[in-house]
């Protein structure tokens, strides 16, 4: 039997379930009361729609406590999304709009578990410039002088690389259509980003706020021009 693509397809297709999943592409593992207010909606149908998203099986529920928070199931999940994402707005005219109206949000966010937004691409851009990774037609690698730079940062490249997903992959950006870093070694960079302090998470949505100094630092590390 061949597998049914029109069962994720309705899942994902309803606008609020879809606003839902929207609300957890931060990465953070929200209640269903979180969840209801991000979709304009009553607990109860909340709780309806989110049962049928994790018997779907792209959403998790972990219990803590008395409370329950729903989580992505996983990367594979939020590269969906992305996706379509970047499928929603696409170009019928010469000159189009696309990604969010919030010009911070279009410059730095989280994509799940790593960076998305202006900041994002331009980093991609940076490390094929300099030579760290490879952009090649089929795949993202991470060159030898990459490894040595990486490591050079405080990264344990052969920790990160020995994961069941691949060190480094290209996802392109909502707002920008052009490649942003994803992978085990996207997810260090924005871990990395935030645990020196260059930069914070914003409670309420998936931004991501850069300190003047941070930026400055971010940009010199990474060989990045602007931000």
């Amino acid at each position: 039997m061949e597998p049914d693509i029109s069962a994720i397809a309705s899942l994902i297709g309803e606008t609020t379930r879809a606003q839902m999943l929207m609300a957890l592409m931060s990465g953070k593992a929200l209640t269903a009361t979180e969840l209801a207010t991000s979709a304009s909606i009553t607990s109860q149908t909340a709780s309806s729609h989110l049962s049928k998203l994790v018997d779907g099986h792209l959403l998790v529920v972990r219990k803590q406590g008395r409370h329950k928070y729903f989580q992505l199931r996983g990367h594979e999940v939020a590269e969906l999304i992305e996706k379509l994402l970047t499928l929603s707005a696409a170009p019928n005219t010469s000159s189009i709009a696309t990604g969010p109206s919030d010009p911070k949000l279009r410059e730095s966010r989280v994509c799940y578990d790593h960076l998305a937004g202006e900041v994002a691409v331009s980093l991609y851009d940076a490390l094929v410039r300099q030579g760290y990774i490879a952009d090649n037609s089929s795949e993202t690698l991470i060159t030898d002088s990459g490894k040595a730079f990486f490591t050079n940062m405080g990264a344990d490249i052969a920790k990160i690389e020995n994961n069941k997903r691949p060190l480094c992959k290209s996802c392109l950006d909502w707002s920008e259509r052009r490649n942003h870093l994803s992978g085990t070694l996207g997810q260090w960079i924005l871990e990395d980003l935030l645990s020196k302090g260059w930069a914070r998470r914003d409670l309420n949505s998936r931004m991501i706020h850069f300190s003047s100094n941070g930026k400055t630092l971010f940009n010199k590390k990474y060989g990045i021009a602007s931000i």
